[in-house]
């Protein structure tokens, strides 16, 4: 049984944060292990408020996972204080051989709501990009990081050798914020892989940052490569946002267990029918 641990914040409608990343882990096949950071008050409307975990509990909850699991692959997803992020890294630094490391770096939610503290993203930049094999923003999160805008591929081309720069192995350039296309882009430090997709019209697309960089640490704790474990997670999601579906008033999350529950039906159907 291959596992995967999750260093994230809670989403109390579960469609994105730990509980979205705990379902992209098992709809991949992977055990889900978690690690809280923050507890926020969100629905399909927006985030209302937030609750930081103490580092000190932060930092136990890591070591404690560490000295008795073997962790096949980790992700972390929001920390949105400076304290958070230093305590995430001094207990990730302690331990001799680290897994695979998927870096979401979280700053804004869909509604708007400052996810990341001002102050904290270069502490987020310094402490943790040089620990990621993988940083996954989207085309916001990486225009905060550099300061610049980013418009077309070329300039995500550009941005991708200077995210590089600032310490992971790889970078995911994800491009649905273009006007006219929807191509993520991924750089290894030596070549780019361009992953186009037809644009899925649906506002159901609650957590799907959280889903696709969690899916990608599945998938590399299973030990595919990097190419493998993004293509197969771009491959997840896209069925993911196509059966999304509405759950409240606002942006419904995406299916995380189409694929599983698909399987069932056609299952179940057999069954009856022998």
């Amino acid at each position: 049984m291959f596992r995967a641990l999750t260093i994230a914040g809670s989403d109390t409608c579960g469609g994105a944060g730990i509980q979205a990343d705990l379902k992209s882990f098992s709809a991949n096949g992977v055990y889900g292990m978690s690690v809280i950071t923050a507890v926020t008050a969100q629905n399909t409307m927006g985030v209302f408020g937030i609750q930081d975990i103490n580092p000190e509990m932060i930092e136990s909850q890591i070591d404690v996972i560490f000295e008795d699991i073997r962790v096949d692959a980790v992700k972390i997803g929001m920390v949105s204080k400076i304290e958070s992020i230093k305590a995430i890294s001094k207990a990730l630094r302690k331990i001799e051989k680290l897994p695979p490391i998927v870096l979401d770096p979280v700053m804004i939610s869909k509604s708007g709501f400052n996810l990341l503290s001002k102050d904290a993203k270069d502490t987020l930049v310094k402490e943790l990009f040089p620990l990621a094999v993988l940083i996954t923003p989207n085309l916001p999160e990486a225009e905060e990081i550099l300061g610049l805008k980013i418009n077309n591929i070329e300039e995500m081309k550009e941005a991708a050798l200077k995210l590089k720069e600032l310490g992971p192995q790889a970078v995911l350039v994800k491009g649905g914020h273009l006007e006219n296309e929807a191509t993520d882009l991924l750089f290894d430090g030596e070549s780019f892989v361009f992953l186009p997709q037809e644009r899925i019209n649906t506002i159901h697309t609650h957590g799907t940052g959280c889903t696709l960089s969690s899916a990608i640490a599945a998938n590399l704790a299973k030990g595919m490569t990097m190419e493998e474990a993004v293509k197969e997670g771009k491959r997840y999601i896209t069925v993911a946002i196509e059966h999304g579906f509405e759950l409240g008033k606002g942006v419904g999350p995406t299916n995380h267990f189409y694929e599983l529950y698909t399987l069932l039906e056609k299952a179940q159907s057999e069954n009856k029918n022998s």
